[in-house]
């Protein structure tokens, strides 16, 4: 009887070493297989370069870092396709009347320079950007403004003015152009008001004025308005051409 259960102790022992051993093995195992062959996930999706990168800017035509050396009080530039209107624009810091004599290298001439006053910030962000150019019987300055009311083809056309800033290329729809009174539209207007900019409005989509022309274009009282205004042979009146901002473009 006593031999049985050594016997059976022993036989317990061998089965509880032989399971321990095969524990030991099957442990080892794993973490060797573990080691040699780790376990590679699932790859994350990584965007396209297309979709992450931003899109390369345009260049600035206009490189003002040279053109501040010739143009000392240049902040922007404008060019109207199929005309001679393509020059810096200026505003003097202190003397409004500076430039209607002085041409943007602050040189004397009788054809002054395209400039703004000083009512108008730099940025175009105004309700009314007004700029002046005068009617020079050379072609120069704002002289080719007039083809828009003269030529009903190069009116149809030609729709667009550019100006150009630091970073940033604005175009303009022509909306309108027409003869005025000679009122100075930044001190007669109030275009911080939005009834008053909005009523100002009405005479842009329709100008009382027996030379006129007008374009179906939406203006509300979001609207960016840019105003070229130059003299006509009646000092009574004004000639204006104007466009509305329709696209802001970044550039380097």
């Amino acid at each position: 009887m006593e031999q049985e259960k050594n016997k059976s102790k022993k036989i317990i022992f061998w089965v509880s070493l032989a399971i321990f051993v095969l524990g030991l093995i099957f442990i080892a195992f794993l973490l060797l297989n573990t080691y040699l062959f780790p376990e590679v996930n699932d790859p994350i999706p990584v965007a396209s370069a297309s979709s992450t990168i931003e899109p390369e800017l345009p260049d600035n035509p206009i490189d003002f870092i040279a053109e501040k050396q010739k143009h000392p009080d240049i902040y922007a530039w404008i060019s109207i396709p199929n005309t001679n209107v393509n020059y810096p624009i200026v505003q003097h810091p202190t003397d409004d009347s500076f430039y209607l004599d002085h041409n943007s290298e602050k040189k004397y001439t009788k054809a002054g320079a395209i400039y703004s006053e000083m009512q108008n910030s730099k940025d175009f962000s105004d309700p009314n950007t007004v700029l002046y150019g005068h009617n020079m019987l050379n072609g120069s300055m704002f002289r080719d403004l007039h083809k828009f009311r003269k030529d009903e083809k190069f009116w149809n056309e030609n729709k667009y003015i550019y100006v150009y800033t630091p970073g940033h290329i604005l175009t303009y729809e022509i909306c309108a152009a027409y003869r005025y009174d000679n009122r100075h539209i930044l001190n007669s207007f109030d275009f911080s008001d939005t009834a008053v900019f909005e009523e100002y409005l009405q005479t842009v989509r329709d100008p009382k004025s027996l030379i006129r022309r007008t374009r179906q274009i939406e203006l509300n009282k979001n609207s960016k308005i840019l105003t070229l205004s130059t003299c006509i042979s009646n000092p009574a009146y004004r000639y204006l051409v104007q466009g509305v901002l329709i696209k802001d473009e970044p550039t380097k």
